[in-house]
């Protein structure tokens, strides 16, 4: 009979995949760093293959058979916490704890209003919250360390199953006295040779502000990037540039105090606010109950 690897070990392995550092990923299981390298020592053991490369360093080294594994743990994982999802959904659905992930661009302006929606609607419910970049979030989602995400789409969220709630519209943002501030609504086109502020690298605002929106026109920034939303305003209100900022933000007081003008943004440009879950997941059903308590928290702002 074939000796199977547990799910401790796959854990140990994807966490170390994930962290890139032998006492990083030890934190994120809760054991040692001598327990989780034992614990991979002996998955490779048991296997009889080098997953990693020894170095010595604390950063690993993964060998190309290291990398296959590393995706296959992550879709036993999954498959094992579908198995424990089936048996908690039999019994009581929106009941009990549900770990959910959002992005920085949605959390803190939204949450707030969804809190009390959801103690309402579903009283029983224990909401434990994760703030991260989607890249991050679909990776323990897929892990099974998140149960649900909220999230701007589109984006590259692996194998999973969203539903749109809202349209989530762009305005620019630009400083008191700009000249685009003289017109109603901003058209892409007026963006065109203007210094546009973004998120850095790893948020998803990015890469929309950049696809959906056509920037190609415009001269983005690289020397100067924000790390939250609240940043790149009062870097605008400072003077450097113009920004996009999503509706949900705007509406959530993230320029509040701050020296800008707000105008819309021309046309269909923006994402849209979405759940998402593991693909086939047995609580899909129950996750779509969700829809109604989030929409409303969304007509609140």
């Amino acid at each position: 009979m074939i000796a199977l690897p547990s799910p401790q070990q796959l854990r140990y392995l994807v966490a170390l995949a994930e962290h890139n550092h032998f006492g990083r990923a030890a934190v994120a299981c809760a054991v040692t760093q001598s327990t989780l390298s034992s614990g991979i020592f002996a998955l490779e053991r048991q296997l009889d293959v080098a997953l990693l490369e020894r170095t010595g360093g604390k950063r690993p080294v993964f060998t190309p058979l290291g990398h296959e594994l590393v995706g296959r743990a992550r879709t036993v994982l999954g498959a094992l916490t579908a198995l424990v999802e089936a048996v908690a959904t039999s019994r009581d659905p929106l009941t009990g704890p549900l770990r959910l992930g959002t992005i920085p661009t949605i959390g803190p302006f939204l949450l707030p209003r969804l809190m009390p929606e959801l103690r309402e609607a579903f009283p029983q419910l224990r909401l434990w919250l994760r703030e991260d970049t989607t890249e991050r979030l679909v990776q323990a989602l897929e892990v099974g360390r998140l149960d649900l995400l909220l999230l701007a789409v589109p984006c590259d969220c692996g194998r999973v199953e969203t539903v749109t709630i809202a349209e989530d519209p762009f305005h620019v943002a630009m400083p008191h006295g700009h000249p685009l501030a003289a017109m109603a609504e901003v058209p892409p086109a007026a963006l065109a040779g203007e210094n546009v502020l973004l998120l850095e690298d790893g948020h998803c605002l990015r890469d929309h502000a950049l696809s959906a929106c056509g920037l190609s026109g415009a001269a983005t920034s690289e020397e100067f990037a924000a790390t939250s939303l609240h940043t790149l305003v009062q870097m605008v209100g400072g003077g450097l540039g113009l920004t996009l900022l999503p509706n949900i933000a705007v509406a959530g007081g993230v320029t509040v105090g701050a020296d800008v003008t707000i105008r819309p943004l021309v046309g269909a440009f923006g994402r849209r606010i979405a759940i998402a879950w593991r693909a086939r997941s047995p609580r899909g059903e129950e996750f779509r109950a969700l829809v109604p308590p989030i929409a409303a928290a969304l007509r609140g702002l």
